[in-house]
């Protein structure tokens, strides 16, 4: 173990080197291009063993991606924005090939405009596929969910998406705990052969027409998985604090105790509103912070419990067209308390704790939706 000072996607890579990689497509895209440039770093220097092939295109860096696995290659890749929506297709082939695959998405808003910043918007528009979502919030939690998620997606055959932010946490440098080689190989064992993979010793058919009589079934096994990865999730979890004394649960707290107003929050938002909350407090507004890390399974857990009684302000870096912010919409769909909605931050704009608490006290006043377009210094 030891302690480095890396930039956010260093540390991707940093995490991907270490879990015994058999195959890396790339295809550059701003802001996550560095991850592929250090594993490239990582390669000319024969540090890592992985097969490392730069692609046409996103499409086909993902086609890549879900040959290798069919093959029983671990692999790894990383995009952003634009990347993410040009995988689209094959996002969907992936989950339904039941594939273990890992992919590092730095959060990019969606053009037009052409915009390179910060917006939960490329992989919010992925939620459907069949991936999991696990957003990040800080240097260290990206790399041990980077670890965790080849753990979790080898052991349900889902694949997963590793999420950042852009530029926020993707382009700062902060310190980490760089585990020990042989610590992370007791927690993640050499990767099992698929039941469904090649094998030229007994040829088969992969992803060939699938008729009325049994579409439903191949479905209806990728919900259970889903289903099955909420308690997967708990017992990594459990495991992995075993290993490296570190605890993760599914929805981290800030001063939850006996708040009024809980702000719930996606990557780096919830180191801001820990901030927010300080300050709120000071001024004797009661405010709490959740933090969702998963989208997708969106893990009831004890959340009606946990919110019983409380203001609930949702602070959304993403909006669904016709609907709203998609985390407040999945909150108010399990619970029955007051949850206000405010989309904040698309495009790369900053939200800093001022303007969260801004944004707290224009709910407590308004008691009402909206769009926090003002800029706070």
């Amino acid at each position: 173990m030891k302690k480095e000072v890396l930039k956010g996607n260093y540390v991707v890579a940093y995490a991907v080197k270490q879990s015994d990689i058999d195959f890396i497509p790339v295809y550059p895209i701003t802001p996550q291009t560095s991850i592929i440039e250090k594993l490239a770093d990582f390669k000319a220097k024969n540090e890592i063993k992985a097969d490392y092939v730069p692609m046409e295109s996103e499409h086909s860096v993902m086609a890549a991606c879900i040959g290798a696995s069919l093959a029983n290659a671990r692999v790894f890749t990383a995009t952003s924005g634009q990347g993410l929506l040009y995988m689209h297709e094959l996002l969907h082939w992936a989950s339904g090939s039941r594939l273990p695959i890992v992919m590092s998405v730095v959060n990019r808003a969606v053009a037009p405009g052409w915009n390179i910043w910060m917006d939960q918007s490329d992989t919010i528009s992925q939620r459907d596929t069949g991936w999991i979502q696990i957003y990040t919030s800080n240097h260290q939690e990206v790399y041990d969910h980077i670890i965790m998620a080849y753990k979790l997606a080898e052991k349900i055959n889902l694949p997963v998406m590793v999420i950042l932010d852009a530029f926020f946490l993707s382009h700062t440098i902060s310190d980490l705990i760089i585990e020990d080689d042989e610590k992370i190989k007791k927690f993640l064992p050499p990767k099992k052969d698929l039941p469904f993979g090649i094998d030229f010793n007994n040829p088969r058919s992969i992803g060939s027409l699938s008729d009325p009589s049994n579409y439903m079934e191949f479905r209806k096994k990728i919900a259970d998985a889903f289903i099955e990865a909420e308690s997967e999730i708990e017992k990594i979890y459990d495991e992995f604090n075993i290993i490296f004394n570190r605890k993760y649960e599914v929805y981290e707290k800030y001063m939850d105790h006996d708040a009024d107003y809980i702000i719930v929050t996606t990557g780096t938002l919830f180191e801001n509103s820990m901030l927010a909350a300080d300050s709120l407090r000071k001024s004797g507004i009661k405010t709490g912070v959740l933090k969702v890390r998963f989208l997708r399974p969106f893990i009831k857990n004890n959340l009606r419990n946990f919110l019983k009684g409380k203001k609930v302000i949702v602070i959304d870096r993403n909006y669904s067209f016709g609907k709203g912010g998609v985390f407040a919409e999945e909150l108010r769909s399990i619970i029955n308390e007051d949850v206000y909605s405010v989309i904040a931050g698309l495009g790369g704009r900053d939200v800093p704790p001022k303007t969260i608490e801004q944004i707290v006290i224009k709910v407590i006043k308004e008691k009402k939706d909206f769009w926090e377009t003002n800029i706070y210094v």
